[in-house]
């Protein structure tokens, strides 16, 4: 047909660039690129589709909550943790509902501290109960036992299939060398135990759980399906085709044998406050009328856990900026219960969409009149569409992906068409592109004028990074090699910075120098600048093995963070300039960097930045600096992950009261304290250190405050 919107050369180039924008996509996919950025979608699917739970009646929640903690305290006084007797208490109360089975979402990993007796009564509630379920943690470096102990009860769950699925997939990834155990005379009396053990998506955030794991030969169901499984008798698992079927329907896996998540609505359980339900109990005990009435719980699925802030069992959600872990395994029950967790899409599925809406979307714009508008609806509100529906179907469909690929169709083409007016935008591409961010090049695209000498004042978000003892690994390698490692390191790290929307500065040698709010205003300067350095950090610990065998060392990296005014813009000569920065607050970042050196960390924040970020992470106080070059003290932070700070949580109560001690001069007890954990805390050492050199001396000196002056950069 002889159209000439049809001629053979648009035709050609449509399909050109949109191969090239799909092959892209898919690229980007298999490296898991766009992973960070499904994830989000993702998140937003689950919370504008989370429906009301189907089973909101059969699953009930009992949760220790600050008001249970302060009415322990108050009307018992006990501290915690509390002794197992309290725990008994709930199970004989569950006993008396006749709840279909409990499950403890708590790991008692050590004997109760009030006794084997403490213990012994809660066995037998546990016992007595019937239906319970214990927790134990899988972990590859965490756990006592690499053996199934003779007195716990054997899980005894038989999976039809499970040899033949194990044998298409990795096997080792579900296979768990050590185990956590409840000491015995808690684990003997369970109906079953259950893992707990579940690791969130890249971002931290807690989308999917292992319904079963492997231990010493034995396959050991997750809570939820344990849950399930002592509340249900003769229930049959068996495995096809990527799906664990169970009572009739079929659960999609992905590829490491885990289940998604199908999150409700926050709030669709019945929860009760650990309080009531206690001392309901002891009300009945008493012959007296309890605050809850057991038949509330009736035949109901209960979970028991933590829900207080102080007891660090807060995780992230698609649903919720913070859940509780027992909340999550709830929301796996309840799929389990209404057979509707969330189907990974086939690999086929998600090729197909990566390859054929880029190349529709570029076809569009090449070949129908005007087509921008119609390519804009194929790459940016189909794909959502799609992916929306998917998910309220119950299948999760790929959105970045998809989109991107389409997206980046339709700017190509675009660029394709207006070639002839883009000759200025490819010179400054090519002039600049390998020495500015992206975010500079866009803007000198939009400004050319901009392209002469001069700055501004702004408020910058400050990052320098060196990497540890560089000069020795520098010797230890040949030129190629030491080129070769660095390259690797640098583009690491700094992919992370740029995806965190920083402007890198310059490379000197090993250290890169970056800053954020410039030249685009950027609000949350301070939470880029930090997440980027808490990124860089986690991804240096995971390319630690490969850089291991490469230089024969630990490659380390130390990082000092700032926040604070500072000229930036075109510095330089009329031949030659770059867009940088000058300033105090510049040299203050640089300080910071090498303070790292002095407590033994590898990031530092400055007090201004913390605040800057409106406390958006966890840290911990490390010291008042003066640093070289200053007159006047700094507060600074060491920054943590939620997840390191909540794993270190009393190491760092006991560093802060031994910085307390210092600060106010008395040496000899902070002294003590700091001792105590010196050898596992850096920072806790370099107190140790600080204090033994004051008490060798003179002590503290008139007018003690405990600042630190450091003497080297």
């Amino acid at each position: 047909m002889a159209l000439p919107l049809l001629n053979r050369k648009r035709l050609l180039h449509g399909l050109a660039v949109g191969l090239l924008a799909a092959f892209a996509a898919v690229a980007l996919w298999r490296l898991g690129w766009l992973e960070s950025l499904e994830l989000r979608t993702y998140d937003w699917r689950a919370r504008i589709l989370a429906q009301a739970s189907p089973n909101r009646d059969r699953i009930q929640l009992i949760m220790v909550d600050q008001n249970s903690l302060d009415w322990a305290s108050n009307e018992l006084g006990l501290g915690w943790p509390w002794p197992r007797e309290m725990y008994a208490a709930v199970a004989d109360f569950c006993r008396r509902a006749g709840v279909r089975a409990l499950a403890f979402d708590v790991l008692f990993t050590e004997p109760s501290k009030y006794g084997v007796s403490d213990d012994q009564r809660f066995g037998r509630a546990i016992e007595t109960q019937g239906a319970t379920v214990l927790p134990l943690f899988l972990g590859r470096s965490t756990g006592q036992e690499r053996a199934w102990p003779p007195d716990a009860p054997d899980p005894d769950v038989r999976i039809t299939g499970m040899d033949s699925w194990l044998h298409s997939r990795r096997e080792q990834e579900l296979t768990f060398p050590r185990a956590a155990f409840p000491p015995p005379p808690i684990r003997s009396r369970a109906r079953l135990l259950a893992n707990v053990a579940s690791q969130p998506d890249a971002d931290g955030v807690y989308r999917r759980l292992p319904l079963f794991a492997l231990f010493d030969g034995r396959t050991v169901p997750s809570l939820a399906l344990g849950l399930r499984i002592a509340g249900t008798d003769g229930l049959k698992l068996s495995l096809q085709n990527d799906a664990l079927h169970l009572d009739g329907a079929a659960i999609r896996l992905d590829a490491s044998g885990q289940a998604l998540i199908n999150f409700r609505r926050p709030g669709d359980y019945t929860v009760h406050s650990a309080a009531q339900i206690i001392r309901s109990e002891l009300l009945l005990r008493e012959g007296k009328p309890p605050d809850i009435e057991p038949a509330s719980l009736s035949g109901s699925y209960v979970l028991f856990g933590f829900v207080a802030p102080g007891l660090f069992d807060l995780r992230p959600s698609p649903v919720s900026g913070v859940s509780s872990g027992t909340a999550i395994h709830a929301a796996a029950l309840d799929n389990l219960l209404a057979g509707d967790f969330i189907a990974p899409t086939p690999e086929w599925l998600a090729l197909l969409l990566l390859l054929a809406l880029p190349v529709a979307a570029a076809l569009t714009v090449f070949l129908v009149p005007m087509g921008h508008a119609a390519a804009a609806v194929i790459g940016l509100i189909l794909p959502p569409i799609v992916a929306t529906a998917s998910y309220a179907q119950g299948w999760q469909v790929p959105l970045a992906g998809p989109t991107l690929g389409a997206a980046a169709a339709v700017l190509a083409s675009l660029a394709v068409l207006h070639a002839t007016e883009g000759r200025q935008r490819r010179f400054i591409r090519s002039a600049f592109g390998r020495y500015l961010s992206p975010a500079v090049i866009d803007m000198l695209i939009r400004h050319p004028e901009r392209m002469c000498l001069g700055g501004e004042q702004r408020t910058l978000s400050i990052f320098f990074s060196d990497i540890e003892n560089f000069t020795a690994i520098s010797e230890g390698l040949s030129p190629e090699a030491l080129t070769e490692f660095l390259n690797d390191y640098l583009s690491a790290m700094t992919n992370i910075i740029l995806d965190e929307g920083g402007t890198l500065d310059k490379y000197e040698g090993d250290a890169i120098i970056a800053f954020w709010n410039a030249p685009l205003d950027q609000p949350d300067h301070a939470i880029r600048c930090i997440r980027a350095a808490l990124r860089c950090q986690k991804r240096l610990a995971a390319m630690q093995p490969e850089f291991a065998r490469r230089v024969g060392r630990t490659v380390r990296t130390r990082i000092g963070l700032n926040t604070g005014a500072a000229v930036v813009g075109n510095l330089g000569s009329d031949a030659r300039f770059d867009y940088s920065m000058i300033g105090d607050a510049v040299n203050i970042a640089s300080r910071l960097e090498g303070a790292n050196k002095v407590f033994g960390t590898y990031t530092i924040v400055s007090d201004e930045t913390l605040a800057a970020s409106g406390q958006a992470f966890p840290a911990r106080p490390l010291a008042r600096v003066v640093v070289v070059g200053r007159s006047s003290p700094l507060l600074i932070h060491e920054p943590m992950t939620p997840e390191d700070f909540a794993a270190h949580a009393e190491a760092l109560q006991m560093f802060e009261r031994g910085r307390a001690l210092y600060c106010r001069g008395d040496l000899d007890e902070a002294l003590r304290c700091f001792e105590s954990f010196e050898e596992t805390d850096p920072p806790a050492a370099a107190y140790a250190a600080q204090c033994r050199l004051l008490l060798s001396g003179q002590g503290v000196p008139d007018g003690w405050c405990g600042d630190w002056r450091l003497t080297r950069k």
